[in-house]
């Protein structure tokens, strides 16, 4: 306890520090080649893996761009996601010490020196209190290893300042992935950082010994170890009704408690005649159709109270036409999940297949999956002998 209060003490000092003064516990970067390769799931999933070894396991966000407002702080968005699913034990705010708000980067820019020398001390004692009696950390980056370079806080800054080795994850492929490591790996290596090993996320399952193969090869050659292959899952980047309700600004006008988690496997626009529409009737189809299709929405209703069971996934009426109220009573006697919004079918149809789909505290089917996805498919022992043991100290 004494040794705690002694931390918090020092943590709480006025004077600026250039670095943090933790040393011993080992800390892993996760960055990747670019945009949604899957950084958030690894972490995540790396997080779970080493967890099973050692229950010291922490977890920082030092630069973050999508953030949530919590008590006045902006608090990036994967590290509520990770405290929500493995309660950390850390303030939040040392999990994520930077957020970057829309003038953040002109405030630096006007005075950059000043700006540089507050933003390390507010990572460095946030990491050394995410990191406090910690075997592990995992740092997640923002995306490849030249983002934040415009405010001196690139991702080969952040691993070189905190002393960090790196993962570099991308995605499913040969040749591209490759020379994208390649590319982010000289990076790295000019700001003296390690990279200990690749993961290529989102491998078609059919293609898996083939990428392993060929991947493991060119990797090898540039002495790069090739970690793992983790096979693409259909589920972790389907949206739930709630984040498509989000992302058109809709408002639910029926079966939202019990629908908001619900997914679908494909989006229909219900711009046929109703007897068109009964072959896309499925459990699995989001029909995006104007509100003033009746015909369409008495078909689904139709559908649903015939075969006794969910006829579609959900229903996306739009340009902002509520059906008829005696339409209405008769939607909302069932369990069909409806959303309103005032978009037109097709630019609707358009902003769902284009959604940038991230992982919420609430998706517990998809947090289940990236739990395992690290022990099935990632060689952990290789990551724990990087740092000159196989396994936490």
């Amino acid at each position: 306890m004494a040794k705690a209060k002694q931390f918090l003490r020092e943590a709480d000092d006025t004077e600026l520090i250039r670095a943090p003064r933790n040393t011993t516990t080992k800390r892993i970067f996760i960055a990747a080649t670019r945009m949604n390769d899957g950084k958030t799931t690894t972490s995540l999933a790396l997080f779970a893996a080493l967890r099973t070894r050692t229950p010291k396991v922490g977890f920082i966000k030092p630069v973050g761009q999508r953030f949530i407002e919590i008590d006045g702080r902006q608090i990036d968005e994967d590290s509520i996601l990770l405290d929500s699913i493995f309660q950390v034990d850390v303030p939040i705010e040392a999990m994520s010490p930077i957020s970057i708000h829309p003038t953040f980067t002109r405030e630096f820019l006007d005075d950059p020196d000043e700006k540089n020398k507050i933003q390390i001390d507010h990572m460095c004692r946030g990491f050394d209190r995410a990191a406090y009696e910690k075997d592990y950390v995992i740092i997640e980056g923002t995306g490849h290893a030249g983002v934040g370079s415009v405010f001196d806080m690139s991702n080969a800054d952040v691993a070189q300042r905190l002393n960090a080795k790196v993962i570099i994850v991308t995605s499913g492929g040969i040749g591209r992935p490759v020379d994208e490591i390649a590319l982010n790996q000289s990076l790295f290596r000019q700001s003296g950082v390690e990279v200990i090993g690749a993961i290529i996320n989102k491998v078609l399952p059919e293609k898996m010994d083939d990428i392993r193969h060929y991947c493991g090869c060119a990797l090898e050659r540039m002495g790069i170890p090739l970690l793992g292959c983790i096979p693409e899952v259909a589920q972790l980047s389907v949206p739930s009704l709630q984040q498509v309700a989000r992302e058109i600004d809709a408002h639910w006008i029926n079966g939202r408690e019990s629908n908001e988690n619900s997914r679908f496997e494909r989006v229909i626009i219900g711009a046929m005649a109703a007897k068109g529409i009964v072959e896309y009737l499925d459990p699995g189809i989001l029909i995006v159709t104007p509100g003033d299709r009746e015909d369409i929405i008495l078909s689904i209703i139709a559908a649903e109270g015939h075969a006794k069971k969910r006829a579609v996934a959900g229903l996306v009426l739009t340009r902002g036409v509520m059906p008829h109220p005696k339409l209405m009573k008769m939607i909302q006697e069932t369990h069909i999940p409806v959303i309103l919004c005032e978009q037109e079918s097709y630019e609707v149809a358009s902003k769902i297949n284009n959604m940038t789909v991230k992982t919420l505290p609430s998706d517990e089917d998809k947090i289940s999956i990236i739990k395992s996805l690290i022990t099935d498919n990632v060689d952990l022992d290789a990551i724990q002998s990087a740092f000159g043991s196989q396994s936490a100290s």
